[in-house]
């Protein structure tokens, strides 16, 4: 008898089921028993449920609500999955780019000669200025040599830490230009292989040789 009342339950909210065009399913851990509603039920809320259209056939399963630490996992998961859209994403803009800029392997090549030229010509500006700067250094000093055992004239003293800090200075900037070289060559070296790797083209083929800096 209970199993008949059961049956025949079901079958009542089948057929207001119908009318509504779905319902909805899930397990009472409580009785093991199926609850079926037109509406999710009180005792659905929160575990996982299914619903049906009204032949029976499923239409979607929803899960049980998430732990704390389940919803902890699942953002971490999501923020890990985001970030990596958003680098495939920036990689598929520098490929474009890439393309967009450089018809031929020899136009990397030109690129790359013209930017090292631009770097060379600064180093060369740079070590002239610190010529300079040493030749009136070289001056200044022997000028100074006259006032070993004196103080040195407030002028003769300004100019020679002036030129002293003026090469320092240009030094520091000639480094930076000898590193930019080396960068130069490192981004180049870069765009020729993921050029090659686009174009399915052997990252072994023959280039034109690189300029190396002024010294």
């Amino acid at each position: 008898m209970p199993k008949l009342l059961a049956a025949s339950l079901l079958l009542m909210m089948l057929g207001s089921a119908q009318a509504a065009g779905e319902f909805y399913c899930c397990n009472d851990p409580a009785t093991g028993r199926r609850i079926c509603g037109d509406m999710l039920p009180e005792q659905c809320r929160g575990r996982a449920y299914r619903v049906l259209d009204s032949g029976g056939n499923i239409v979607k399963e929803v899960g049980a609500a998430l732990t704390p630490e389940q919803k902890a996992e699942q953002a971490l998961e999501n923020k890990r999955r985001k970030q990596l859209e958003d680098a495939s994403r920036e990689q598929r803009r520098r490929d474009q780019a890439l393309l967009d800029t450089y018809a031929t392997p020899e136009d990397i090549d030109l690129a790359q000669r013209k930017a090292e030229a631009d770097v060379n010509v600064a180093i060369l500006a740079t070590i002239t200025r610190i010529d300079q700067a040493s030749t009136k250094r070289k001056k200044l000093e022997d000028e100074a040599e006259f006032y070993k055992k004196k103080t040195l004239p407030p002028d003769l003293d300004r100019d020679l830490r002036a030129v002293n800090h003026e090469i320092k200075l240009q030094q520091e900037l000639l480094d930076i230009k000898k590193r930019d070289f080396d960068l130069i060559k490192a981004k180049y070296d870069a765009d020729r292989k993921r050029y090659f790797e686009l174009t399915r083209r052997s990252s072994a083929a023959p280039h034109s040789g690189t300029a190396t800096p002024a010294r």
